[in-house]
């Protein structure tokens, strides 16, 4: 089936999708004895999905990944689940099968030794393995045939995950990547927004910025934008469109990058956030030992713990305004900017020193 987003581009589906998919037509495989043709799924973005299955061993399934109109490195790959159902009643557990990956490092979201399917596809998986067996244990091995050779040539093997890809998503639906319908995009939202007399807007990446600036500052309504990976545009648009204040929210992994001065935050384009972080520790008196655990750090979230454990949470309140004042360097001082750290649960980390006016000022504008 084929969905299309807001700018005509053909959407596609997650890895998540795809063994969600798959393991439900293997249930129904064991328990029928008959693979279906076809199996329907309901993605956590509230999107359905009919996704066509292939036959493989038996109780294996298939799905053929489909990105749409994403460049996505998986596209047209098969994901692979099988299901062996347990005694009694009893959790859900994973199996990495060829091509999917094993987390051997901490500081990720899965423990080590698991297969590196990811929450959300976990979750995914056993709603779908539900709908069948109800709450009897079951075991879902995941492969994706070519995956180890794909994941030389992905982030996987500096993360600690070894002997395959990870199984992503956290909405189910792969959104396409243009750049000038994104642009586009961007600029008629903060028309929009500039439309209705707003002077203030509130930035971040992604749906867990926007929680976070609901939960710390009961900012919500049309005041929000996400940018994506691409602040720097949105920046420019937003002075091009007379707006005079940003507030910037955003997980470190993220806002690191700009407090380093990169203002497109895709992977491939640049970092600086283990740059950034460490020189800000060093200033700060941290010790050489203490800022080569830093440096060294696999993932953000392992640097996050680092911060923590050396009792340096002062950091990110030192790092809210280096990102605020490297806003107002690129802006030449013509759009104020403040920024706010969060974490994965949607906590304040910390914040530059105008940042709650500006919060105050958007709860109110909403």
């Amino acid at each position: 089936m084929e969905l299309h987003d807001s700018r005509g581009l053909r959407e596609g589906f997650t890895t998540g999708s795809c063994a969600a998919a798959a393991a439900q037509a293997s249930a129904l495989r064991l328990t029928t004895g008959r693979c279906p043709a076809q199996v329907r799924i309901v993605t956590p973005a509230g999107k359905e999905l009919t996704l066509d299955i292939v036959e493989y061993v038996f109780p294996a399934c298939g799905v053929v990944k489909d990105a749409g109109d994403d460049p996505d490195a998986t596209d047209g790959m098969t994901v692979i689940s099988s299901v062996e159902l347990g005694d009694g009643d009893g959790p859900v557990s994973f199996r990495a099968g060829p091509g999917v990956g094993t987390v051997t490092l901490p500081g990720l979201k899965i423990p080590v030794g698991e297969a590196a399917v990811n929450p959300v596809p976990r979750q995914m998986i056993e709603e779908a393995l539900r709908a069948v067996i109800g709450p009897r244990r079951a075991c879902v091995t995941v492969s994706i045939p070519g995956g180890e050779e794909k994941a030389a040539h992905t982030f996987n093997p500096r993360l600690g995950i070894t002997g395959g890809l990870s199984v992503l998503g956290t909405t189910g639906i792969v959104k396409p990547y243009n750049v000038e319908s994104v642009y586009a995009s961007f600029s008629l939202e903060l028309s929009t927004f500039a439309s209705s007399g707003l002077k203030c807007v509130g930035l971040c990446f992604g749906n867990s910025g926007e929680k976070a600036m609901r939960h710390v500052w009961n900012i919500g309504g049309r005041v929000i934008m996400h940018t994506g990976n691409y602040i720097g545009f949105v920046l420019d648009e937003a002075l091009r469109l007379k707006f005079e204040r940003a507030l910037i929210c955003g997980h470190p992994g993220k806002l690191l990058k700009v407090a380093a001065g990169t203002f497109d935050t895709y992977n491939r384009t640049g970092d600086g956030r283990r740059e950034a972080l460490c020189t800000q520790a060093a200033l700060a008196g941290a010790g050489r030992e203490i800022v080569r655990k830093l440096y060294e750090s696999t993932t953000t979230e392992v640097a996050m713990q680092i911060v923590r454990e050396e009792k340096l949470d002062f950091l990110w309140t030192t790092l809210a305004e280096v990102t605020a004042k490297r806003c107002r360097e690129r802006m030449f001082g013509d759009l104020a900017v403040e920024a706010a750290f969060i974490d994965n649960q949607g906590r304040l980390l910390g914040a530059s020193a105008g940042a709650a006016a500006f919060a105050e000022e958007l709860a109110h504008a909403q």
